[in-house]
This record gives C-alpha cells, structure tokens and sequence, in this order.
C-alpha cells in the first residue's frame, strides 16, 4: 500500500510524538506513522491527505484552507531541496532511515522550517527537534 501525504505533512511526521487535535486524530496519525516506519512509500497529494480524514468531523477544519495549501508548496521547495528530488502531487518517495536524518538535521537547522511558520505546533516540534527527536513515532 502507500500512504498519501500532503507536502508539509512530511515535516510533521518528523517531530510526531502522539500527540494531535483529537484522540481520532492522535491515532489516525500513529497508524500512519506505523506504516510509514514500516517501509509503506508515500504519494504526494494536493489537499486534504489520510492524515487530515478525521479532522473533516471536526467544526473548523483548516485542511482546505489557502494558508495550508501555502505551507504545501514552501513544504515541497524545501523538502525538495534538502531530499535533492522535485517534490509534486503524484510524487514518490519512502523515508527511509538516510532520508529521515537529513530533513530532521535541515529541521533542526531551520533550513526546511518556512512551512511551519504560524503552525500552532512549532513550539512543541521544536522542543522535539532540540530533543534529538527523541520518543518519535517514525
């Protein structure tokens, strides 16, 4: 099978310690998390991804937003840039171990970090990051 990610969610798996919006949300995501450790490869989307399906419950969804769609594209610039692959809706990748430690170094270096700026969760992934993404799910 393949996971289908929306750009910037591949920052977020980076720092993603079990914590989110919701419990469904929460496990929805360590599902994810599983399959992508497991070796599943990811397909790029445009829009709203596995991760975002149990927000759409939820009033005030912001998957659909302009402001997400942007850290989409900043997202797919810089993890392009640092994984040296284009980054697009309909890309493939897998994460593995090489990959992994060059977005969480350019994570904790500030080099692939535009798209998450605003994002409600910077604080706690950078603590994350700081950490030695220590306790991470992939």
């Amino acid at each position: 099978m393949t996971v289908r990610l929306r750009t910037h969610h591949l920052l977020c798996i980076l720092t993603y310690i079990g914590k989110g919006y919701s419990p469904a949300f929460t496990d929805n995501m360590t599902v994810i998390a599983g399959r992508i450790s497991a070796g599943e490869n990811i397909e790029i989307v445009e829009g709203p991804d596995e991760i975002c399906a149990p927000r759409f419950a939820e009033n005030n969804v912001h998957c659909c937003d302009e402001s997400v769609h942007n850290r989409d594209l900043q997202a797919a610039k810089d993890v392009g840039r640092i994984l040296q692959v284009p980054i697009h809706p309909g890309a493939k990748l897998c994460l593995d171990k090489p990959s992994l430690k060059r977005l969480r170094a350019a994570f904790t270096q500030d080099q692939v970090r535009a798209a998450c700026i605003d994002c409600q969760w910077g604080d706690l992934c950078t603590s994350i990051s700081i950490d030695g993404y220590k306790d991470t799910f992939v």
